[in-house]
């Protein structure tokens, strides 16, 4: 998934604003899907996630709403959406309290990647970690503080699916060794559309 600021608006101007963004991700996505990986650019975002099971998000849905979930009335697809929606827009109303800005901060949608291969899933890890680095912010991948790259090899605890990333590559070293690996990073956009 992906998302920028409208205009030439920047997402994130403190260390603090970065934080709460990441907390109301947790409060209201972690509910209906599990977190591979995110990058937080000042100007935008990305995130590799993949949608709990049905019958976890009807759960969710059924103590959320306080009713019984029926697909004639309901749509898990909309409710899913509604969490993200309500993730930028809680995080659009902080921003804007707190620069006493008004109006809309994101774009008006998330742009959406499916993982249709195995190759999709390497590839969108590694993107994701290298987009500071596309972007100047940082030399390596493993220097901006604000991606799930140290993260995932830390020891501390994470909401993050760590060990299924890291089992993914194998180890934490081939790990690491995938993401020391040069790219053209120009070839790479294109490639994954983004």
């Amino acid at each position: 998934m992906f998302n920028r600021a409208i205009g030439n608006e920047r997402l994130f101007k403190t260390v603090d604003n970065f934080r709460y963004f990441l907390a109301k991700m947790a409060q209201h996505i972690l509910p209906v899907a599990e977190i591979f990986t995110y990058s937080l650019i000042p100007n935008h975002f990305h995130l590799l996630i993949r949608v709990k099971d049905e019958k976890t998000i009807i759960t969710y849905f059924e103590l959320k709403k306080k009713k019984s979930f029926t697909s004639l009335e309901n749509s898990l697809a909309d409710f899913i959406m509604q969490q993200f929606s309500n993730w930028l827009n809680g995080y659009t109303k902080a921003f804007n309290k707190m620069y006493n800005r008004k109006g809309s901060l994101f774009i008006d949608y998330l742009k959406r990647s499916c993982v249709e291969k195995e190759s999709d899933f390497t590839s969108f890890i590694f993107y994701i970690h290298k987009n500071a680095v596309h972007h100047g912010l940082c030399r390596k991948i493993g220097e901006w503080n604000y991606d799930s790259y140290r993260s995932l090899l830390s020891e501390k605890s994470t909401l993050l699916q760590r060990e299924e990333v890291i089992s993914w590559f194998g180890s934490r070293e081939l790990f690491i060794k995938f993401h020391t690996q040069p790219i053209q990073l120009k070839e790479m956009d294109l490639e994954l559309n983004l």
